[in-house]
């Protein structure tokens, strides 16, 4: 019998109402038949990704819904359904938990399976719906609790009221702030005659240099044992208050040349950042023959050693490309630890040659009956298994590429394999494996690398709604597992003459429930004398730490694997873990949303001695909403995450920028009996770290969007020194104080940082600020969040080009007025109407 194909059915998406009987939603999906055959039968499913589950009892229009797993689950129709004639649309009208504020809320990815359940089943694509624009009144908070402002652009003109475009002369010429930069009259040319004077140790430092100069200017500049150009060279840097010192560096500038002192070749690679930053701006997008920098002196070093972006790949693939464009970014503003994200639930993404399967199986998404092939399709990649954001990992060759790529910008990459939890795509390449030598006859060697045990009736479901995701951590498989892709990384950043120091573990999130229906794990528990999981569990994390004490390897981790949880009268408590402070254990800490009681996890952890790095989702989690705009890409179960929260961020004192908690409410005095740093704790944070999950990274486009100019401040918040704003008491004059350093650095970004990210590696997709605008007494108000950024508009209904007229101050109107951001390569972001 013949069906629609995919392509020919349509759909449609709408949120109806948030906050419907308590922290529920209602929307309606609208099913269209564009074919010239009807959809009918029984057999067929509608199978799409949600991170909202469906309350199965509410669903109408014909049809069953069903989890199946993780984000993926699938309407089934009933004998209601019927018939969907040619031409015909059919209404599915359901309730779903929690609320839907944003377009990437939506049902997405869908594709249908005719002969459903069947081992003839066949999968039609037909991708994401049309989704209604979040207009009415009723879907733009998420209950009635929510007092977080929706965002327009009359909100956005109120926010940026306070800031002033600064004259060129008054902005901060280099990112992040240096410790001493003093600039005097005159400049110093750089052209085709300049040479660059280095020893053989600073041979990769200089080779940088030249790359970089070449780009802005056409010239390949030659070396020479000596002269008056650019010379690099290691000595002594006479800094104070940092954690790194041989990152320090002086940059001095004269007639008579430029010198470059490092404290060691990172030192010197620090200046030559420094020196790239005041090479002119417009060279970046149009190179000059002749570049100008200006007269000056600076001594410089980070506040602290560890500046880290994190970047997931295991959800959605990113390309070996977008990884090493992000590292270039990463370089310029001085971040010198990459955490790769490798492998998770929904992927497994570093080929492992002593077990392919893991990529084999584990790299690919897309429509299956059996996971023998790939794993299903997760945060709408589709039914396609190939060109799919799904899938994709990188061959050992371009592992090692990207290893020599950091290693070259003094970047370390910290690689992540997270287990016990988050190990699902690992978990079904090893269940094949298995199989393949079972029917070999190789019962031994099939179960030196599984990882579950097939009897375990454990029932759990974990944050992400996966229902098989741990692995057996009483079997000896799982260990034999860690180590080997341990082995066979170890090997690559050899080959790549990379160090490796850090490996992080993962450790988060295990569902509760996880071994507790599992015999191998209770006779294990046994056997050995563990009165409770969380022994169990302690057992696994002396097991791994050995493990990478024999690889010479820090054990890194999110928080959970250094928190002991007690039960106290029903309530759980979580604390410090004494068994593992002097363990080489490094916790990267993410928990503080304000208001879950949890703020003070990374403060805790630092007094008991534990080496801490900050990821506070608060203020650095960047695959989270720039705003509360429903065409904002992102989550938001943290917050909305700007620009300036990421630049207000106070890494020694939180409380200093805490304000309101999840859902806009103040905090009052919440947190007034929450952990301070001790003087100890102080030293103990070593730095902090931005994040890019990868759930809502679809495509490079979006990465970059994600990630920039948010890393900007993240950089200026890990390398500058405090900017004192936790001492100054009164709250009015420390406001005042935040807003006036805020200028400062948002007309950096908009009269530096932003144009040369315009021309770096042929233009990197930072998002594009959206104006603020409001029109009173018949004339337009517009601005910006950073200031030096181009607003066009129109005022004829169409949507805004490069030749439209540039707002330069208020202006007559009439009718509806269309505005957006123009970058100086003239790439347009979003377009807001004022009437």
């Amino acid at each position: 019998m013949s069906q629609p194909a995919g392509a020919h059915l349509q759909l449609k998406w709408e949120c109806i109402q948030n906050g419907h009987d308590g922290d529920n939603f209602i929307a309606e999906l609208t099913l269209t038949n564009r074919s010239s055959v009807p959809l009918s039968g029984s057999d067929w499913a509608l199978y799409f990704n949600t991170a909202r589950k469906i309350r199965p009892e509410t669903v109408t229009g014909g049809v069953t819904v069903a989890h199946v797993n993780g984000d993926l689950s699938k309407f089934t129709p009933t004998a209601d359904f019927g018939t969907l004639a040619p031409g015909e649309s059919r209404v599915i009208r359901y309730t779903g938990i929690f609320w839907v504020v944003q377009e990437t809320d939506a049902l997405l990815g869908f594709y249908i399976v005719y002969n459903d359940g069947s081992a003839n089943a066949r999968a039609e694509a037909i991708g994401d719906p049309q989704i209604v624009p979040f207009t009415r009144a009723e879907v733009l908070n998420r209950n009635g609790n929510d007092k977080v402002e929706p965002v327009n652009p009359a909100t956005r003109f109120a926010a940026n009221e306070a800031l002033t475009l600064l004259p060129a002369a008054q902005v901060g010429k280099i990112t992040p702030t240096p410790l001493s930069a003093t600039f005097a009259g005159g400049d110093f040319i750089i052209d085709a005659n300049t040479s660059i004077v280095h020893s053989d140790d600073l041979a990769g430092e200089a080779a940088y240099l030249r790359t970089i100069l070449h780009d802005v200017s056409g010239h390949w500049l030659q070396r020479a044992s000596n002269g008056s150009g650019i010379t690099l060279k290691i000595g002594s840097v006479d800094t104070k208050d940092t954690l790194a010192p041989d990152e320090a560096y002086s940059l001095d500038i004269s007639a008579a040349g430029i010198v470059i002192t490092g404290a060691s070749a990172h030192g010197v690679f620090n200046g030559i950042q420094s020196l790239r930053q005041l090479l002119p701006v417009d060279a970046f997008v149009n190179p000059l023959p002749a570049l100008a920098v200006p007269y000056g002196a600076v001594v410089d070093a980070p506040r602290f050693a560890y500046r880290g972006v994190h970047l997931d790949v295991g959800r959605n693939f990113s390309s070996k490309e977008s990884v090493l464009r992000l590292l270039d970014c990463m370089a310029l503003y001085k971040l010198n630890q990459f955490h790769f994200h490798l492998t998770d639930d929904e992927g497994w993404r570093v080929e492992i040659p002593s077990l392919p399967e893991l990529t084999e199986i584990g790299s690919g998404r897309g429509f299956t009956t059996t996971e023998t092939d790939n794993l299903v399709p997760c945060f709408g990649s589709g039914s396609e298994v190939q060109g799919s954001h799904g899938t994709g990992f990188y061959t050992r060759a371009e592992f090692i590429e990207i290893l020599k790529f950091a290693t070259e910008r003094h970047i370390d990459v910290v690689p992540e394999f997270d287990v016990p939890g988050h190990a699902r795509s690992a978990i079904k390449a090893m269940n094949v494996r298995y199989d393949r030598l079972v029917q070999a006859g190789q019962q031994a060697e099939a179960e030196k690398y599984l990882l579950i045990d097939f009897d375990d009736k454990s029932k759990y479901e974990s944050v992400q709604l996966w229902t098989d995701n741990v692995i057996c951590i009483a079997r000896e498989g799982a260990y034999n597992f860690i180590e080997t892709v341990i082995h066979d990384v170890k090997e690559m950043y050899a080959e790549a003459g990379a160090e490796w120091t850090t490996l992080h573990t993962g450790g988060d999130e295990v569902p509760h429930g996880a071994w507790e229906g599992s015999p191998i794990c209770q006779k294990f528990m046994k056997d050995n004398n563990l009165n409770s999981i969380l022994e169990l569990q302690d057992h696994f994390l002396a097991r791994y730490r050995d493990i990478l004490k024999k690889y010479g390897l820090t054990f890194g981790g999110w928080e959970e694997i250094a928190l002991k949880k007690e039960t106290v009268d029903g309530v759980t408590h979580h604390g410090p873990n004494p068994k593992f402070v002097d363990a080489n254990f490094r916790p990267y800490i993410w928990n503080n949303v304000w208001g879950w009681g949890q703020e003070d996890f990374a403060y805790q952890l630092a007094n008991a001695g534990y080496k801490v790095v900050l990821c506070n989702v608060t203020n650095l989690y960047f695959d989270l909403a720039y705003e509360k705009d429903p065409q904002e890409p992102g989550y938001y179960w943290g917050g909305f995450i700007n620009t300036r929260k990421a630049y207000e961020f106070v890494p020694l004192d939180i409380y200093t920028s805490a304000t309101v908690n999840l859902f806009g409410h103040d905090l009052g005095d919440s947190l007034k009996d929450k952990a301070k740093l001790t003087e100890a704790g102080t030293k103990n944070v070593i730095g902090i770290q931005g994040e890019l999950w990868g759930e809502n990274i679809r495509d490079a486009g979006r990465l970059e969007y994600l990630a920039m100019p948010r890393i900007v401040a993240l950089a200026e918040r890990a390398w500058a020194k405090d900017p004192g704003w936790t001492f100054i008491a009164d709250k009015g004059a420390r406001d005042a104080q935040i807003d006036a350093d805020w200028n400062q650095f948002a007309n950096r970004l908009g009269q530096r940082e932003l144009p040369r990210l315009d021309g770096l590696l042929g233009g990197y997709g930072y998002r594009v600020p959206v104006p603020g605008a409001k029109v009173e007494g018949g004339k337009l108000l517009a601005n910006i969040e950073s200031p030096g950024v181009t607003i066009r508009y129109t005022t004829d209904g169409s949507e805004p080009t490069a030749r439209s007229a540039e707002y330069t101050g208020p202006v007559s109107v009439s009718g509806v007025v269309k505005l957006a951001g123009f970058t100086t390569t003239n790439r347009r972001g979003r377009v807001v109407s004022v009437a």
